[in-house]
């Protein structure tokens, strides 16, 4: 009998009654198994953070192809190439292909850095690209050439506020247009 009474319990310090060392070791490696499937999944999921350097070539408004990856901007969505948009006097305006262009200039301007966070449906790597300490995907919605699409709200409010770009013209929101289409 102990000092105050009390005896030595089978169990261990929650209530959980030991069984044996090697059993102890083989739950053990169970869970650190387990946590590892869940990093690997998280990983596979979320796409390895990767930066690419270089010159760009346009797809279209918020697509570009930079050292053999196609990438999309992130927190856009820019009119499709096909897509048609009115003007104030009624007539059309190849919208998609204002866009493409856009982004072209500014590609031509030299190197781009991409930071890609994880990957679309298509396998496209998600980007933020920047030339320099010009944000390429702000600048595009802050001159109109694209919708916000999960981020550069204040660019959007700026851009359809001042009525540049697509905003001074009469234009179905890209999403809603692609689903409008035949593939």
């Amino acid at each position: 009998m102990s000092r105050f009474g009390f005896t030595p319990s089978k169990f261990g310090p929650l209530g959980w009654r030991r069984v044996s060392r090697p059993v102890d070791l083989v739950v053990a490696l169970g869970i650190l198994g387990l946590l590892a499937i869940a990093g690997a999944v998280l990983q596979y999921r979320l796409g390895p953070a990767q930066t690419l350097i270089g010159a760009a070539r346009v797809i279209d408004g918020d697509s570009l192809r930079l050292a053999g990856e196609e990438l999309r901007l992130q927190g856009l969505d820019a009119p499709e190439l096909r897509q048609s948009c009115t003007d104030r006097s009624g007539r059309p305006v190849d919208c998609g292909r204002v866009a493409r262009r856009a982004l072209e200039a500014m590609l031509a301007r030299g190197i781009v850095t991409c930071e890609i966070g994880k990957r679309d449906r298509y396998g496209r790597g998600l980007a933020t690209c920047r030339q320099g300490e010009t944000d390429i995907n702000a600048t595009l919605v802050r001159e109109g050439h694209a919708v916000a699409y999960g981020g550069y709200r204040a660019e959007e409010a700026a851009a359809k506020a001042a009525g540049r770009g697509i905003w001074a013209l009469t234009f179905e929101q890209p999403a809603t247009w692609r689903r409008g289409q035949a593939r």
